[in-house]
C-alpha cells in the first residue's frame, strides 16, 4: 500500500443504544467520545441506533424504531425550520 493516503485504521467501541449493547472493533471512524473498555483502555465511542443485538432479523422480534423524528433530527442538524 502506498504510504499517507489511507485512514488510520484503530479501534472503536460501537455501543447500541437501544438494546445497552457494545462490541469492540477496528474502524476508521472516529469520535469525540470515549468509554472505557474490559481490558481497561480506553477507546473511542461510536453510538448506532441498531446492530445485530436489537434488529429483528436477527432477535426474532418486532420493536418499534424511532422512525416519527426522523424529520425533526434532519431540521435540526440543518438549522432548518
Amino acid at each position: 500500500m502506498k504510504k499517507g493516503i489511507h485512514p488510520d485504521y484503530n479501534y472503536v467501541v460501537y455501543k447500541d443504544i437501544s438494546a445497552d449493547f457494545s462490541f469492540l472493533t477496528r474502524s476508521t471512524a472516529t469520535s469525540n467520545e470515549t468509554i472505557k473498555w474490559e481490558d481497561g483502555n480506553e477507546y473511542p465511542l461510536i453510538k448506532v441506533e441498531l446492530s445485530s443485538a436489537s434488529h429483528p432479523f436477527f432477535t426474532g422480534k418486532q420493536k418499534l424504531v424511532d422512525s416519527a423524528g426522523r424529520v425533526e433530527k434532519f431540521m435540526k442538524k440543518y438549522n432548518r425550520k
